[in-house]
């Protein structure tokens, strides 16, 4: 999973940055982005993409990530998603991530097929790259634990909608609690939400 790394370390690039998301098709809560530098001498843990691991490995790969990597997050909320749309505020998601990191990138590898509009520094795209590069992929670790732990943190201002449990996914309970009790200031206005 270094492959890529390694190539961009070959061409001079020592502060390599993979990026992240997790929260673009929920009904509900902020979209996350994670930037993520591996300092290869400090690093040991094997990474996969978050999708892969179980949420308990999950939470021990974040708890490395954390402690031997240097890490951004950045968020934007369910307001500024339907201002803008959910692309674009991905996009601002991951820019904030970046800019929250401790040291400026040389290098971006961004997980999906478009670049960051607006990024100062050189940028990949990686289709897959939570698959394909290490960084990206302790970026999706980092960005799912992140807004899990925001979600738990609504699910108690607003148990109807199960927060804790669906992470504001639209599954057939969360629609029948929209149904129910209508939108929370959680929800994307911008989104179909159960027909509302």
């Amino acid at each position: 999973m270094q492959r890529i790394e390694e190539h961009l370390r070959g061409q001079g690039f020592q502060r390599i940055v993979g990026i992240d998301e997790a929260g673009r098709g929920p009904l509900a809560g902020p979209v996350v982005a994670a930037a993520v530098q591996i300092l290869p001498a400090r690093f040991g843990s094997e990474i996969r993409d978050s999708k892969a691991l179980s949420p308990r490995k999950r939470e021990l790969a974040y708890e490395e990530i954390l402690r031997t990597c240097l890490v951004g997050v950045g968020q934007a909320s369910p307001a500024e998603i339907d201002e803008l749309n959910i692309l674009q505020a991905t996009f601002l998601a991951m820019r904030r991530a970046i800019e929250a990191l401790p040291v400026e990138p040389d290098f971006c590898l961004v997980d999906g097929s478009l670049p960051i509009p607006g990024l100062s520094v050189p940028q990949r795209a990686v289709v897959k790259g939570d698959q394909l590069c290490l960084s990206i992929a302790a970026a999706s670790i980092v960005a799912k634990v992140e807004r899990d732990r925001i979600m738990d943190r609504f699910h108690e201002l607003y148990p109807a909608y199960n927060f804790g449990k669906n992470k504001g996914y639209p599954t057939r309970e969360h629609r029948a609690a929209i149904q129910q009790a209508g939108l929370c200031p959680l929800h994307r206005r911008s989104f179909r939400c159960a027909g509302l």
